[in-house]
């Protein structure tokens, strides 16, 4: 049960819902009773999983640029598309930031940027935040 609640936080705090994974993550490995590595590997794919929900809202969203009640303006989205070509991928290794990673991760969809190649980079970023992050607790 305690991984089903470790991957449904994770999931959670990779998307626009606010959560707190860490907490959890860190909270199981001070208990002992779990697989240090089976902790940082289900809270990398909850939270790479609720990273590639971001990544399709992104890539639906764009369908509606177009309509007044869209979040971005056009000269918004511009810059955004620019910046995302300027620096590409390497900017999702920001991903696991707090505030900063989600709309990475949505910019990434609106981009079209590969899925696999999102997964790819999104999972090492989040990956070594969790493992940085179990290593401090240990």
């Amino acid at each position: 049960m305690a991984y089903v609640i470790l991957f449904l936080s994770a999931l959670l705090a990779a998307t626009l819902f606010p959560a707190q994974s860490e907490t959890v993550l860190a909270g199981l490995i001070l208990n002992g009773q779990h697989a240090f590595w089976l902790l940082i590997t289900v809270a990398t794919l909850g939270n790479t999983l609720g990273s590639v929900i971001n990544w399709w809202l992104g890539r639906y969203l764009e369908h509606f640029h177009d309509k007044r009640w869209f979040p971005l303006k056009a000269a918004t989205l511009e810059r955004a598309q620019q910046q995302f070509q300027r620096y590409g991928w390497w900017s999702l290794l920001l991903s696991w930031v707090p505030i900063v990673g989600d709309p990475l991760t949505m910019v990434a969809g609106l981009m079209r940027m590969p899925l696999l190649a999102f997964v790819l980079v999104v999972a090492v970023a989040k990956g070594g935040r969790y493992l940085a992050l179990g290593w401090l607790v240990l």
